[in-house]
């Protein structure tokens, strides 16, 4: 199994090394030749046969990468022409280039192996034929093929270590734009649902005061002035949550709190305001632990907030509204019912307000369940567990 590239994408490395091996062997081929004369004339006067062994066997090495085995058997195979050819100083460096080729981009080892085996063999029984040393026959038996075959696995295993690691880096890279961009979108909906519970609840309370000065005016000045004042009330404490909200989002300045700027103690003021609307509210709040987590109590003022003001918009004037809010096992009940008094109740709305309840109580590890009563009111239900919040 080869790790094959592009035969039309030569890497200019390799054409110079084949290059220089060619030049190197051609000089050490004409300088044996040579004896005490010119090695120039030497190389002018090599025999084409051995110009062609010494080309073709150099110039192969171009494919060392894409064809490694092709690679070694051509070498190999030049190696034992030019001692068929009886010349002297046969070219070997090829063959080193060959090996190291072989244990680098050979995947499977038993392929390799077997490879630079059988280029062994081939080298012995030449250095057998003639009579070399037994000395050189062991080089040619061990050191020679298997020391760059060895180098060239090690560095294959380097490489793929490396390549390994780079994608786990780039794995570890993705997760992490993963979770910031989850992040960055839970922000925003956080971001929104505040928003809207803000915006929501004040402009609400004052489209129905406005509206009830608009209709009393004439009649009753004085009350219509009230509702004016409940209107600007309204306007003010809505400006007041925005750059609060604003404050906690931007650059932080010492160590200015990020505590919420509502909680469950500013109940009785919201269902004052809401009797101000024309809503009758009844609260039933029991004992709240003090240590109730700032996100906890913010979020359970924002799902009785956003339910009463969902009242005031859909259930009609004169409507009621009971909360009740209380813990018990380890959890946090809060419910809210109003008797729909207007004609079909919550219906012709955007749905955010439900949607927002629900992400605010599930964020928690809470439920959330809201639904038309019998009686033609609507209900809301939301439950959040105190244990492991609890500091």
């Amino acid at each position: 199994m080869t790790r094959r590239g592009s035969l039309s994408r030569l890497p200019v490395g390799d054409i110079v090394l084949a290059v220089g091996i060619l030049l190197l062997e051609v000089f050490v081929a004409a300088r044996a030749r040579a004896g005490d004369g010119s090695i120039i004339a030497a190389i002018g006067g090599l025999p084409i046969p051995a110009w062609i062994v010494l080309v073709v066997g150099s110039a192969v090495l171009v494919l060392r990468r894409q064809r490694p085995l092709v690679v070694l058997a051509v070498v190999v195979g030049a190696y034992a022409s030019w001692h068929l050819l009886e010349y002297v100083d046969s070219p070997s460096l090829a063959i080193i280039v060959a090996m190291y080729g072989v244990g680098r981009y050979i995947v499977d080892l038993r392929s390799s192996v077997l490879a630079v085996i059988m280029a062994a063999g081939v080298t012995v029984a030449v250095a057998f034929r003639d009579g070399d040393p037994l000395a050189d026959i062991a080089l040619a038996a061990t050191v020679s093929p298997f020391l760059p075959w060895y180098i060239g696995r090690r560095v294959a295993a380097r490489h793929e270590r490396l390549g390994l690691l780079e994608e786990r880096a780039e794995l570890l890279e993705r997760n992490r734009a993963a979770e910031l961009r989850q992040v960055v979108e839970e922000e925003r909906r956080s971001i929104a649902r505040e928003l809207h519970d803000v915006v929501a609840h004040r402009v609400s309370l004052m489209t129905v005061q406005a509206g009830a000065a608009q209709a009393i005016l004439d009649d009753d000045p004085q009350r219509a002035s009230k509702a004016m004042t409940a209107v600007e009330d309204a306007g003010r404490a809505a400006l007041d949550e925005l750059r609060h909200l604003l404050g906690v989002l931007g650059p932080r300045s010492g160590d200015l709190p990020r505590a919420p700027a509502v909680s469950l103690a500013d109940l009785p003021r919201v269902a004052e305001q809401m009797e101000h609307a024309g809503i009758s509210v009844s609260l039933d709040i029991g004992e709240i632990p003090d240590s109730l987590p700032a996100r906890v109590d913010l979020s359970a003022f924002r799902i009785v907030q956003e339910s009463l003001t969902n009242a005031l918009r859909h259930a009609g004037p004169g409507a009621t509204a009971r909360v009740r809010v209380s813990t018990d096992n380890g959890e946090l009940h809060i419910e809210i019912v109003d008797d729909g008094l207007g004609s079909d109740p919550w219906v012709g709305g955007s749905g955010r307000g439900l949607a927002g309840m629900r992400e605010r109580a599930e964020l928690l590890g809470g439920r959330f369940e809201a639904g038309p009563t019998e009686g033609g009111g609507f209900r809301v239900l939301a439950t959040i567990p105190l244990r492991g919040l609890m500091q």
